[in-house]
C-alpha cells in the first residue's frame, strides 16, 4: 500500500531533492530536465497557440479577400467523380479535380475543375474563376476556416513540444557524457591499485 510519504519520499530521490551526497549536480540538473520542459511547455504552449490562431486568422482574411473576386459560372461534369455523396452530413466529402465543361465570356472552355465526391456525371456544378478565367478553388467556408486555424495551433504545439522533447534529449545525452567521465576520473584516483592478485 502507497502512503502520502512513500510518494513524497519518491518524488524528492526522483528530483533529486533527497540530499544524497552521492549526488552530482549533473544528476539534479538532469532529474529536473523533464519538469523545465513541461514548465516552459505549459508557458510557451498558450503563446505559440495564440501566435499561430493570429497568423492563421491573417491567412484566413488574405484569402477570403481573393475569393471576393472570384465569380461562380454554371459547368457540366464530364465524367462522375468517385465517392459518397453527403455522407455523414457532408463531412466525409471531398474535392477531386474532374473534367468539365463551361461558358464564360461568351466562349466555351473544357478543362479540370474542383468536384465533390459522388457527383455523377452530366451534373452542373459551381466552377469558380478568377478576373483572367482562371480555375480556382471555392471560396473558403467559415467551416473550413476553423479547421484551418485549429490545424495550425494544433501545429504550432506539436512542433513547440517536439523541439522541447529533443532538446530534453540533447541535454540529457551531454550530461550523461559528463557524468561518466566524471565517475571514470573518480575511479582512477580512488579505484584499487595493484595487480588484480592483491585485490
Amino acid at each position: 500500500m502507497t502512503t502520502p510519504t512513500m510518494t513524497w519520499t519518491r518524488l524528492t530521490r526522483a528530483l533529486g531533492s533527497d540530499h544524497n551526497p552521492m549526488r552530482r549536480r549533473s544528476d539534479l540538473i538532469a532529474a529536473w530536465l523533464g519538469p523545465a520542459a513541461l514548465a516552459v511547455f505549459l508557458i510557451l504552449g498558450p503563446l505559440a497557440a495564440g501566435g499561430a490562431v493570429i497568423w492563421a486568422h491573417a491567412r484566413n482574411a488574405a484569402v477570403r479577400s481573393a475569393d471576393v473576386r472570384l465569380r461562380p459560372v454554371p459547368a457540366v461534369l464530364l465524367q462522375a467523380v468517385p465517392g459518397p455523396l453527403f455522407t455523414n452530413g457532408g463531412e466525409n466529402n471531398w474535392v477531386t479535380w474532374t473534367p468539365a465543361r463551361w461558358t464564360a465570356g461568351g466562349q466555351q472552355h473544357q478543362g479540370e475543375i474542383p468536384a465533390t465526391s459522388g457527383s455523377s456525371k452530366g451534373a452542373t456544378v459551381s466552377v469558380w474563376l478568377d478576373q483572367h478565367g482562371h480555375v480556382q478553388t471555392p471560396p473558403l467556408t467559415a467551416d473550413q476556416a476553423h479547421d484551418r486555424t485549429l490545424l495550425t495551433a494544433i501545429g504550432a504545439l506539436a512542433v513547440l513540444a517536439v523541439t522541447l522533447a529533443c532538446l530534453g534529449l540533447a541535454g540529457r545525452s551531454v550530461l550523461n557524457r559528463r557524468r561518466i567521465a566524471a565517475w571514470e576520473a573518480d575511479w582512477r584516483v580512488t579505484g584499487p591499485r595493484g595487480s588484480p592478485q592483491d585485490w
